[in-house]
């Protein structure tokens, strides 16, 4: 993963349950809407082929990651396919330990303190605060208080109009899915819909460029 290009547009995109036929224009939808971080889930299916079609297509564009990676096997498999980084939904310590080995970056998933630092301290690049809506940007000010050098990246309720607050209160980067690859866009070819929600996502956002 290029983490410099992540820290100057540190959003994350992700898409599960997409099918190959409908990969191109969502990874040029994608390009086109700024993004430079791609996930794909693990528990989408044939991904490790797509992980591998959408590198291809990217050409360099945009990096390409697996999501939802909880065991050792679905690393391997998504590594061999030419993933970037990996995403967790939780803690899984052999998964942060081989990509930390590796120098992989690795997102796993957290949402309680105790979780966070163990993350943290288990070799995390950033962790993963999820689901973020529950607790809402104010809860990121809380953890960045005795946490100040923890990377923080929110998931899970993040919207065009709430970015900024997630930004503001110590978030160092964001994650959407759902709310940008919507099914009945793809259904229905919409992708340029795709593209303008991304921009909503990037643009007019105030974050700093931090060091992580």
């Amino acid at each position: 993963m290029d983490i410099l290009q992540f820290k100057k547009v540190p959003f994350l995109g992700i898409m599960r349950g997409v099918q190959e036929s409908q990969l191109e224009s969502l990874v040029e939808a994608s390009i086109a809407g700024g993004l430079k971080a791609l996930e794909i889930t693990m528990n989408t299916s044939e991904a490790a082929s797509l992980i591998r079609s959408a590198a291809a297509i990217t050409k360099g564009r945009l990096v390409i990651g697996a999501g939802t990676v909880c065991d050792v096997e679905s690393l391997r498999q998504a590594l061999d396919v030419g993933a970037t980084f990996i995403v967790s939904p939780v803690l899984v310590e052999e998964v942060v330990s081989h990509c930390r080995k590796q120098s992989i970056p690795v997102f796993p998933g957290a949402l309680t303190p105790q979780e966070i630092y163990r993350a943290w301290d288990a070799g995390a690049t950033m962790v993963k605060v999820f689901p973020a809506k529950f607790f809402g940007p104010a809860y990121f000010k809380e953890i960045k208080g005795p946490f100040h050098d923890i990377k923080l990246l929110a998931c899970g309720g993040v919207t065009p109009e709430n970015k900024n607050e997630f930004f503001s209160n110590g978030a160092d980067a964001v994650a959407f899915g759902e709310s940008v690859f919507r099914k009945e866009w793809i259904s229905g070819k919409e992708y340029h819909r795709i593209t303008d929600r991304i921009k909503n996502y990037i643009n007019n956002t105030a974050f700093d460029i931090r060091d992580f």
